[in-house]
Formats: structure tokens, sequence, C-alpha cells
């Protein structure tokens, strides 16, 4: 138990940090504050920040459970609240800080991927005698179309016709597709996909490793449903033994990946006039799945390869640029990654991080060089495990308090600004900017105020971001929550964070606001967003 902290009441100059227009005032008074931990159900006649959050805390919903939280003043790094905040929690997708931190000072805004097309061989006319290589550098936004473009581009040279293979080059990064300890059900599940250089996204969400399978109901009872794949690839083969059934009857239709295999299971059942069943499921070998999406491509602008297609073999020294693809810059790829809590990019650009700061494309190369980042931040790196870089294991340890400490350091690096505004913002309901947080704190002062990262693994929920209370004073939260056997606790984050918003922390006014009951009666309504696609989000 550490001891009380108070700070003497005085005008402080607090630089206006926040990007985007967010104002906050020049003077704002501090408060005694005590800041020890204390057990949860502090009484009802406890009327400051302390007594207000363990309350909340003390939610029939935690019995049992563990709670590391801790807020501090953004500008001061005042701790004004701690609970345990050295406990070493599992933070879900609040590891994402960490390396989305790391990927824009180790990168740079600036950084991009780039896909090659290139070749040893000489022409011959519009024969191009040799192998053609398909080489990827790890980009996890690379659509069917930019494919496209890179087989419309070598047709335009006046190539319609390869004597040798396409080649895939994955060489940027190891071959070790799965992270550490993912679960073998998340297998088929888009939040899980193989990891490789060379890979494919079905749609603007960014994800990568995976296709779009869409089930609509046959025009009778007894007809198979009818299936699209997106984008359409001969690469996954569809095994459809569902059944449409009359109006009324349940939709039990399921879409799943088996084990091992490109093989699309559609089964159960789907009432005639249902709604379409979407599902994004992850392919076997993202590598040979772009390849596949190339090779068809090619075809579809005139340009034939007689050989069979080869993957993981390294482009030869000395090859010649064909055709090439820019991603996005880090600075935008951000925004799907943090505002989505996208697995496959906080993976891919962690690899990307070893490859680049070591010449190692591996989880252990670019973990490693987090580590080293976190720690020029201020963050005791021995307090923590970092196993993957998005938080889907169930490794990572993170006590709130090194989670608070980072969010405190970062607020000076010079690229702050385009960091913050990849968190997602409370009730936005703009997908692409109020991401995972844009169905939360909605009709509260912390409604397009309190920005965080999400995040939600069974029993285990953190939250963790900025919020200005009611006073102007921008503080630092984090809340993660573990081993409650509730389907949710996400109010009870919110509970905490729009305590703060509605309350003058520097004036001790204190708001308390109780945590909502669930809001339905489905536990599937109450997880975070990025876990399911088109129902709740």
């Amino acid at each position: 138990m550490s001891r009380p902290v108070c700070a003497t009441s005085r005008p402080v100059n607090r630089p206006n940090r926040r990007p985007r227009g967010w104002i906050l005032p020049v003077v704002i008074g501090l408060a005694c504050t005590l800041t020890w931990s204390a057990p949860a159900g502090a009484g009802p006649s406890d009327t400051g920040l302390k007594g207000a959050i363990d309350k909340i805390l003390a939610d029939a919903r935690m019995d049992g459970g563990a709670a590391s939280v801790v807020v501090a003043d953004a500008t001061t790094g005042e701790r004004l609240y701690q609970r345990d905040g050295a406990d070493r929690l599992m933070p879900a997708s609040n590891t994402k800080l960490a390396t989305s931190v790391a990927a824009m000072a180790l990168l740079g805004p600036d950084y991009r991927y780039r896909t090659d097309v290139l070749s040893t061989g000489r022409r011959l006319g519009s024969t191009l005698l040799g192998d053609l290589y398909l080489r990827g550098s790890g980009d996890p936004t690379t659509l069917a179309k930019d494919y496209d473009r890179l087989a419309a581009d070598l047709a335009a040279s006046g190539v319609t016709r390869v004597t040798g293979r396409l080649v895939a080059d994955d060489t940027r990064f190891d071959t070790q597709r799965l992270g550490r300890s993912w679960a073998a059900d998340d297998e088929s599940s888009y939040y899980a996909a193989q990891i490789s250089p060379l890979t494919v996204a079905p749609d603007t969400d960014y994800d990568s490793g995976t296709v779009v399978v869409e089930a609509l109901p046959g025009a009778a009872p007894g007809d198979k449903p009818r299936v699209k794949v997106t984008p359409p690839t001969d690469y996954v083969r569809l095994d459809i033994s569902g059944t449409t059934v009359p109006a009324g009857q349940p939709d039990t239709l399921a879409v799943e990946r088996q084990h091992g295999t490109n093989t699309i299971s559609v089964s159960g059942n789907i009432p005639v006039g249902a709604s379409a069943t979407n599902e994004w499921v992850t392919v076997w070998e993202p590598t040979g799945y772009a390849a596949a999406v190339f090779s068809d491509a090619l075809a579809a602008h005139g340009v034939r390869i007689v050989g069979t297609p080869r993957l993981g073999r390294p482009t030869p020294p000395g090859a010649k640029l064909l055709a090439s693809h820019s991603s996005m810059p880090l600075r935008e790829l951000m925004l799907p990654f943090m505002k989505l809590s996208n697995n496959m990019h906080a993976e891919a650009l962690t690899k990307t991080i070893g490859y680049e700061t070591a010449g190692h494309g591996t989880w252990a190369a670019g973990l490693s060089a987090i580590s080293g980042h976190l720690q020029k931040e201020g963050v005791r790196t021995s307090t923590i495990r970092q196993a993957d870089g998005s938080g889907l294991t169930r490794m990572n340890l993170f006590p709130a308090e090194q989670l608070a400490t980072l969010l405190l350091s970062v607020r000076d690096a010079p690229w702050y600004a385009d960091w913050y505004a990849s968190l997602p913002v409370a009730c936005n309901t703009d997908r692409a900017i109020g991401g995972t947080l844009r169905s939360r704190m909605c009709g509260t002062p912390a409604a397009l105020n309190a920005r965080g990262k999400t995040g939600s693994l069974t029993g285990a929920s953190a939250l963790s971001g900025y919020v200005t209370d009611a006073g102007g004073r921008e503080l630092v939260y984090s809340v993660v929550l573990n081993n409650y056997l509730a389907s949710s606790v996400k109010s009870i984050e919110d509970a905490i964070v729009v305590t703060l918003a509605k309350s003058d922390t520097g004036a001790g006014a204190i708001a308390a606001v109780p945590p909502r009951a669930p809001r339905s009666a489905d536990p599937a309504a109450d997880l975070e967003c990025s876990w399911q696609k088109p129902k709740f989000c």
C-alpha cells in the first residue's frame, strides 16, 4: 500500500497538447488526492474520486475478479487514483498500445510497404523468358484490386507470356504463421489469420488473410444456399451441405474452414427470405492465396504463365523491377489498425519492426525491439510480458501502471497527433472514427470526449486512454479487468471513464456514475466490436 500524495493547490500552466481542435484551460487547480489502493466497496459517505471508483469496482460482476486501475493527470503525471496498479493482468488488445507506439517510433509515420513484381529473365518480343517473382514486404492492406493493378501494369509493358513460373517471395518474414498460444478453435476466425509478407485483404477493413463468404437462402425449401466468395478465387473450395428451410424456422447456418485445409464448410439451415449470412474466414497459407489472386489477375489482363506457381523462394539478386505497389503510409494504416483493433496489422507490424531493426522478420526480433522502445518511454519492461503484437495470446501480462506510464510518455513524441487520432472515440457513430468505442458511453460527458484502446478476451477486458474532465483537465486512465465470470464488464469500464468526464477532479467535485446493466441478454451483444463483424458493429 503506497502512501497518500498531496499536491499543493496552485495554478499550473498546461500546454494544449490535444490535437484536432480540443481546448484545455491553461490554469487548473490541483487537489490533495489519496492514491493508495484500498479494498473494494468503499462506503457511500466517501464522495472523493477514490470512493467513487472503488464503488464502481465493487459491482457484483467483479466478485472474485481482479482489477488493475490507474488514473493520472496527463500533464503532470500525478497519480490521482491507483488500485493494484502493479498487478500483472491480461491486457487483451491493450497490447496494441505498445505495438503501435513502437511502430510509429521505430518505423516512422511515413513508412510504406511495397509489393513488387520482378524478373531476371530477358524479353523476347512479348515473351518474358524465365520466372516472374511476386515479392511481398508484409503489407497487410493489399487488396485484390492492387494485385490487379500490378497485373495491368505488367501487361501494359507488352508482356503477354511468361515461360517460367510465378514465384511468390515471402521470405521477408519467417514461416511461423500463427502466434504463440493462439487458440486452436480460432483457426477459422478472421481475427486469427495467418501472418505472411504476401497476403490479401478482401475489404477496406483490411482483414488480411481472409475471404468473405456470403450465403443466401435458396428459392425454396430443400434448395442449397447460394454462396459467394469475395474476392472470387479458386484458392478456397466450398463444401455446401446446408439447406434452405421454410420461413420462420431457426437460422442455424454456419460457415467455417476445415482444419489445415482451404475447404470452407457451409452447413446448417437458412430460412426462405432470411437475410444473408456473412462470415470472414481465414485461408490456409496466405502466400498461396496472394499468388492465386495475382495469377487470376494476370490471366484477366492477357498474361499467360506457362509454369505452375512456386511459393517461398527468394527473388534473385539483380532482378529487374517490372511493377510495384506501395501501401498507404503508416500514419494512415494506424487508423484501421487501431480503430478496428485489427490483430493482423499488429502482427505484421511486429515482424516488420523485427526485420527493419534486426534484419529478421520474426516475432522474437520484433518483440525485442518493441521492448527496447518501451524502456525508452519509461515503461518498466521487467514487470510485463508481451508474447505477440495484438493481444490475442493469453500469455501477455501488463500492469495498468505501465500502460498509464506509456500513455503519459508518448504525448511528447513528434508523431503523437497521428497516433492519438488512431484511438477510438466514445460514441462517434462514424465507424472510421469511433471504431470499437462507437456505441459506448453515449449520452454522457465522455461521448465524443474519451479516446481509448479497447480489449476483450474471455474473462479479460481492458480500456486505456485519455479523457478531459468537467474542469478541462486532461486525464490518462488505464482499466484492466480479469478473472470475472460475467459475460461483459464493459459498462464497469465505461462508468469509470464517465465518472472522470463528469467530475472536476482539480476542484475535488466528483460526480460518481454507477455502471449500467448489460445492454442485452445476448452475451455477444457485449463483446468488443472487433470480435464480431456485422451484427452489433
